[in-house]
């Protein structure tokens, strides 16, 4: 089988036997796919598996020979992204797959994934505080939670799962049927550890809710412990087995697209590792702190806030300038000048002047408020007591249009939520000095 690595060793070694061929080469561009990967986010994939149509193989659960048979047929369209090796359906729609109604609780009594649990339950436990507060996403049937709680009784232990079991049977254990929000979840709970296992294959953006976690952690400054568990298809990829490919696994990791999420999450890795013979990828890992997006979500912040209070200004002050009688023009109808009208709800009626600098736009409508744009130069013909530019960044040139006009008027542009004087107030948008107006 020709797979990724004999084709780059092929290319590096000049070796014609292992490489494509330019005709082989042209096929395949061709095939290629515009899909965004759900693990790294990269847009480019490759035709991996087709399996036609097939039902739900693993939470259907027919009752009769006739049921089985005539169930609901659904596309297997798996593709492969060229960048990390991940592999996922992009015919997937989750409103397919009826987890309210038969929830995927996973089963494996096996004397080696028995093993693999009890090791893992230690390995998580020597991580975190003796008292510590434990979330599982996911927790099914709730039976790893419940390990935990039993062998570290002084600690917290909630579970989020919206189809999952909802009777832990012990007073530290807590089971949610809800959805885990970092934003909401982290500040509420605090946890010390966040446990979720065989749960980010079914999501269709894994990566929002991991980066969620890491961002949320951050604003509260605190550090906290991070165990991931997926199904690994490294074995299924090497030899063609199909079995691992149906419906409600929306996705599939392999170790190299596992490892890049984990990396565009902006997680420390701690551990990475291998169990049950490699059938499954598992990571510890530390949430960390990064002071730029920190200072940008306090940017975004700031622009919010100034964003709701400044049409309550400016309306304010359009008002002011309406009662007063004097005639203005609003110079600029479209694209960001038409956006500036209608946040500002500068309707026809108080101000039915707009003129363009260009006359190509003339004759046309402001869209939503509706004004006719008009040439500028008829200002010469209509003067106006002051000029609204709508658009900030062209203001010195329409303030040199207005000179070669003869136009001799207040000049207002907003600024920090005002509309401010061009001529006298503090702005970046100012030309040379003239007279004050």
């Amino acid at each position: 089988m020709l797979t990724l690595e004999s084709l780059a060793a092929g290319v590096a070694n000049n070796d014609a036997a292992a490489a494509l061929s330019g005709q082989e080469i042209s096929a395949q561009v061709r095939q290629m796919r515009s899909a965004e990967c759900p693990a790294c986010g990269f847009h480019v994939g490759a035709p991996f598996y087709d399996g036609g149509k097939q039902p739900l193989a693993m939470i259907a659960w027919p009752a009769s020979q006739v049921e089985a048979q005539t169930m609901p047929r659904l596309p297997l369209d798996f593709v492969r992204c060229v960048d990390c090796g991940h592999v996922f359906n992009a015919a997937f729609d989750y409103s397919n797959v009826p987890y309210s109604a038969k929830p995927n609780l996973m089963f494996n009594r096996g004397a080696s994934w028995s093993g693999f649990i009890r090791q893992l339950r230690e390995e998580t436990l020597a991580r975190v505080p003796a008292a510590p507060t434990i979330v599982e996403i996911g927790h099914g049937d709730g039976h790893f939670l419940a390990a935990l709680a039993e062998a570290r009784p002084a600690g917290r232990y909630i579970g989020f799962d919206p189809h999952g079991a909802q009777h832990a049977g012990a007073s530290n254990v807590e089971l949610r049927a809800a959805l885990f929000d970092p934003f909401r979840h982290i500040p509420e709970l605090k946890p010390d550890m966040i446990v979720s296992r065989h749960v980010l294959e079914h999501l269709t953006s894994p990566l929002s809710l991991l980066q969620g976690i890491n961002f949320a952690a951050a604003l509260l400054q605190r550090e906290v412990q991070l165990y991931f568990e997926v199904p690994c298809i490294d074995r299924a990829v090497e030899v063609g087995r199909l079995g691992d490919f149906y419906y409600e696994h929306y996705s599939h990791f392999t170790t190299q697209s596992f490892q890049k999420m984990l990396a565009r999450s902006q997680f420390r890795l701690e551990e990475l590792g291998h169990g049950y013979n490699g059938e499954v990828v598992y990571a510890f890992l530390g949430t960390e702190y990064f002071a730029d997006q920190v200072l940008r979500l306090r940017a975004a912040t700031d622009f919010f806030c100034t964003a709701r209070k400044s049409p309550a200004k400016i309306s304010g002050q359009l008002d002011e300038i309406y009662r007063s009688g004097k005639r203005a023009a609003i110079w600029g109808g479209v694209g960001k000048c038409a956006a500036f009208l209608n946040a500002y709800g500068i309707d026809a009626f108080r101000f039915p002047l707009v003129v363009d600098s260009d006359e190509g736009k003339t004759g046309t409508y402001v869209p939503g408020s509706g004004q006719m744009i008009r040439p500028a130069r008829v200002l010469k013909q209509e003067p106006v007591d002051l000029v609204i530019v709508a658009a900030q960044w062209r203001a010195k040139d329409i303030v040199a249009e207005m000179e070669k006009l003869g136009l001799d008027c207040e000049v207002l542009l907003e600024h920090e939520g005002r509309l401010v004087n061009y001529y006298t107030a503090d702005h970046p948008y100012r030309a040379a000095a003239r007279n004050c107006h």
